[in-house]
């Protein structure tokens, strides 16, 4: 056998390996049987006193609402697991992602996604990756008027979390709702809101029984934001006033879950 064949050999069995790998851990974190298992690690994304004052005082419970909501939600699908989620938080990390492509370019996005699983690999310190557990990593910054925040993200593949939050316990609600939000992407929700931050009507609206044009009270988790009676568009001040909506729910893998707990028939 030439060198050349064994050469795609190897690289077909990495690729079946990563593959196997892969729909190893979504089966694991997607069968709603036992809690989630979440490493949440914060990190100064500014480098400023707030954000460091932040860190130190983080504690597990500041994220008990995401596992509220989590078991209140799963529960409406017929799926009952408490906690649905256990989060530690691990010490802060002193290095930075590394930061998404802007142009939005393929092989780009591709590339920096690989870069990203390697870096949160060696972030872990460890031989062999923990099989199952979602890690997300937490950049906090202060608080500027007129500055926005980068953009949060969800990776499927490699259960990865990248989220950007305001470094403010005033904010704490809003930042538990941006974390929810992309730990469910890790789980293979899609976003639900389209131009301009719109929720897209039905899948990105809490009650699509409403029609398209009427005010909503809650939101719809993977579309982050409402439109209420007054025709703004509003974020929720905390996880209260969201939902998991049917496709996301689909999309997570809930419905499944009730199905093979309780059979087809209900």
């Amino acid at each position: 056998m030439s060198f050349r064949r064994i050469r795609i050999l190897i690289l077909l069995g990495i690729l079946a390996g990563a593959l196997g790998f892969t729909w190893l851990e979504q089966w694991m974190v997607r069968g709603w049987g036992t809690a989630l298992a979440v490493d949440l690690v914060p990190i100064n994304g500014d480098g400023s006193a707030a954000a460091a004052a932040t860190i130190a005082a983080l504690d597990a419970a500041d994220f008990d609402d995401i596992n509220a909501f989590l078991e209140r939600e799963t529960a409406r699908y017929g799926v009952r697991v408490a906690p649905a989620m256990h989060l530690e938080v691990l010490p802060e990390a002193k290095a930075r992602p590394p930061a998404p492509p802007q142009n939005g370019n393929v092989l780009e996005t591709v590339w920096w996604s690989l870069k990203l699983r390697g870096w949160v690999y060696r972030q872990s310190g460890q031989w062999l990756p923990q099989l199952g557990r979602v890690k997300l990593f937490v950049l906090y910054h202060a608080p500027q008027d007129g500055v926005a925040l980068a953009h949060s993200l969800g990776l499927q593949k490699g259960l990865i979390g990248v989220v950007h939050a305001y470094a403010d316990p005033r904010q704490q609600g809003q930042n538990n709702l941006v974390i929810a939000h992309e730990l469910l992407h890790t789980l293979g929700a899609t976003d639900k809101y389209g131009a301009g931050g719109f929720p897209v009507y039905p899948d990105g609206v809490a009650d699509p029984s409403l029609p398209a044009d009427a005010p909503q009270r809650e939101a719809e988790i993977m579309a982050g934001r409402y439109v209420n009676a007054a025709g703004k568009l509003t974020m929720p001040a905390s996880l209260e006033l969201c939902v998991i909506g049917p496709k996301t729910a689909h999309e997570i893998n809930l419905d499944a879950a009730f199905a093979r707990r309780y059979g087809a028939g209900g």
